[in-house]
């Protein structure tokens, strides 16, 4: 891994300002940031302070946080901080790999002042509605066919067969979405936080939702995309915020609970006693927030004008990411035990922060306890190569978990 040049932190004006020099920024998009990202976010730490210089993608610079308490001050100064990046995506190339996800669309996640409130009020109230017994249900159901499917061949890879299927389906569930739609959707947001084709998934995201939208407003349901459509939004707005579920009920949810069957799968601390009772998926999870969150790099935010933070002068309408895995793991903040610990930066902070934390935590519990109580004796496959994460500046995401276990016949549901 190469490491940056000291930098003289002395002077806090432009020139001595590790955000505004040109000395070579860390790729969080390369597969070495991907493989251990903690060893960076160490050295970043050591010679930058609370604000790295970072490169999002080739030519992208953007300034990384991984202070919790400059995260916090950041998260919670919106008049300084908005989320609005109509004037950085205009000097971007059109053909930048991570415009589609960050380019301004018209939802409160991009938004300020009266339209963030507008947008924010929408989707709180949306999510707020959602019957969470029904959603249980559905996802117990969902879990049990699948576990169904793969149980008596003594391998699977969880995330095809089982993760992704049940995340796809419950956030379908959610949205009130026919199947067909969904997979289109499925494909574009794949095809958009992958960063290989954005152009295609863009397409295929669009129309898919502009088909749901149609749908919903011919026959309303008791779902959510419905009572969106209550709400004073036109059909953009709309098929926009379903985009945002989608995108946050698939590839966050997928990745939430995934890798919390990775750490079940390799931390004797958890695997045997979650199992046993000891402890409850619901720490696992709250673990994996912590050290691996689904979404690590995210946040972002940019400044109105040049602002001068923690002695760094940061410019104007460049992309201030925070690192949500990296300010948990601060050292001036990080306890020992994280067991019973929700003091973590995952589902933001402030006015941005994720109003479905009830839900996703809802899901990820159900998902993890259904596949224990069938195979609890499950583990890695060892015929299999370990593990590996994809690269991207944003997720943290495996890209498959081959397991095996005893076969065993599928229940009767």
């Amino acid at each position: 891994m190469s490491t940056p040049p000291a930098v003289d932190r002395s002077c806090p004006v432009s020139h001595g300002s590790p955000i505004l020099s040109d000395e070579p920024r860390v790729p969080l998009h390369s597969a070495e940031f991907a493989a251990d990202p903690h060893a960076f976010y160490r050295m970043m730490r050591d010679r930058y302070g609370s604000l790295a210089p970072v490169e999002l993608a080739p030519d992208v610079p953007a300034t990384l946080v991984i202070s919790y308490r400059t995260a916090v001050r950041v998260l919670n100064d919106p008049e300084h901080f908005p989320a609005d990046p109509r004037a950085w995506q205009q000097g971007v190339p059109e053909d930048c790999p991570i415009l589609p996800l960050l380019e301004w669309r018209p939802m409160a996640s991009r938004s300020t002042g009266l339209e963030f409130a507008r947008y924010r009020q929408a989707i709180t109230d949306s999510i707020r509605r959602v019957d969470l017994f029904a959603t249980r249900q559905a996802v117990e159901r969902t879990a049990l066919d699948l576990v169904n499917s793969f149980c008596g061949d003594g391998k699977a890879d969880l995330i095809s067969q089982y993760v992704f299927p049940l995340a796809f389906a419950a956030t379908n569930h959610i949205l009130g979405c026919p199947d067909d739609i969904g997979r289109q959707v499925a494909a574009g947001t794949a095809a958009l936080f992958e960063g290989a084709d954005t152009e295609q998934g863009n397409q295929l995201l669009s129309e898919a939702l502009s088909r749901l939208v149609s749908v919903k407003k011919s026959e309303p349901g008791a779902d959510l995309t419905s009572v969106l459509l209550t709400h004073p939004l036109d059909d953009v707005e709309v098929s926009h915020h379903v985009s945002q579920v989608y995108g946050t009920g698939i590839e966050y949810e997928l990745n939430l609970i995934v890798n919390t069957l990775l750490l079940l799968l390799t931390d004797d601390r958890f695997g045997a006693s979650v199992v046993a009772g000891n402890l409850s998926s619901r720490d696992a999870l709250d673990e994996v927030l912590f050290n691996d969150p689904p979404l690590a790099n995210l946040l972002v935010t940019y400044p109105r004008q040049p602002i001068l933070i923690d002695d760094v002068w940061l410019p104007a309408h460049q992309p201030v990411v925070i690192s949500m895995a990296a300010c948990n793991n601060d050292p001036a903040i990080r306890a020992e035990d994280l067991t019973g610990n929700r003091a973590h930066l995952a589902w933001g902070i402030g006015p941005h922060a994720c109003p479905a934390q009830s839900l996703a935590y809802l899901i990820a519990q159900s998902a993890i306890d259904q596949l224990l109580d069938v195979l609890p004796e499950m583990r890695l496959d060892p015929d299999e190569e370990p593990p590996a994460w994809r690269p991207g500046p944003f997720h943290r995401a495996l890209t498959a978990l081959p397991v095996v276990f005893t076969p065993t016949t599928p229940l009767v549901v």
